[in-house]
């Protein structure tokens, strides 16, 4: 995937130089150049419309290995129900919007998925780096997530539920998806009760690095995509599958 050229440097500070909490720079743009090299380098925008763009880089990192997802027993019997359907990049505006829109618990609808991220993460999906997952469920739209590829892993950003464990679903398929590529993880970002009960996990940050290093730009598989696998059923287990 070729991007546009943008006279602007897109560097970063190293990793290591974040703050405890994971702020690792302030300012710079959204362009496509700039929010892929931050990803191949670790780090992921993450602020509201009051503040200037914040870039993160935590330590430890949250992350899922898609052969490891967890599929309670419960979730197992919804996953095989004919009424609800998944499917990847058919519907990534509907998907970014839901996410964007207002959750339980919170009346006042705050959002960190500002217009221009909105804007930012649509031209990545355009060429190809961002991707979505829907889950339908009697044919509308009732859960979902998107994030960005990279090499052979996947930062997933947000996910949205309309309806119960319809963003699980979601995850279940495309981690199964992920483990049928040979992608080596996906990136939580930050820790979550919702993500450690799919079977996500923390690993220093330096781990995360280096299994980002491996990943390399020569592996990047560009959008569109679509499943071709059994989503609803648990692959074989696979002995090449590595940590």
């Amino acid at each position: 995937m070729v991007l546009p050229a943008y006279s602007a440097t897109v560097d970063f500070p190293d990793v290591s130089e974040a703050s405890e909490e994971g702020l690792l720079a302030i300012g710079g743009d959204l362009s496509p150049k700039r929010l892929v090299h931050a990803y191949r380098s670790g780090i992921f925008p993450w602020y509201n419309d009051e503040q200037p763009i914040l870039w993160w880089s935590p330590d430890p990192r949250t992350v899922l290995y898609p052969q490891h997802i967890k599929v309670s027993r419960s979730l197992r019997k919804t996953l095989r129900k004919q009424t609800v359907s998944v499917t990847l990049d058919t519907a990534f505006e509907q998907v970014i919007d839901a996410c964007a829109g207002p959750r339980r618990g919170d009346p006042q609808g705050q959002t960190w998925i500002t217009w221009d991220m909105r804007r930012a993460y649509c031209r990545l999906f355009e060429l190809g780096f961002a991707h979505s997952v829907e889950t339908w469920v009697d044919g509308e739209l009732a859960g979902g997530l998107y994030g960005v590829s990279c090499g052979q892993l996947f930062f997933g950003e947000s996910m949205f539920s309309h309806q119960s464990d319809t963003s699980k679903i979601a995850l279940v398929a495309l981690a199964r998806q992920l483990n049928h590529w040979g992608f080596a993880m996906i990136d939580c970002q930050l820790p979550s009760d919702h993500v450690f009960s799919l079977g996500a996990e923390e690993i220093p940050r330096e781990r995360f690095i280096s299994a980002l290093s491996a990943a390399g730009p020569d592996n990047d598989r560009p959008g569109p995509w679509t499943l071709d696998i059994n989503w609803r059923e648990a692959p074989e287990p696979s002995s090449s599958a590595a940590r």
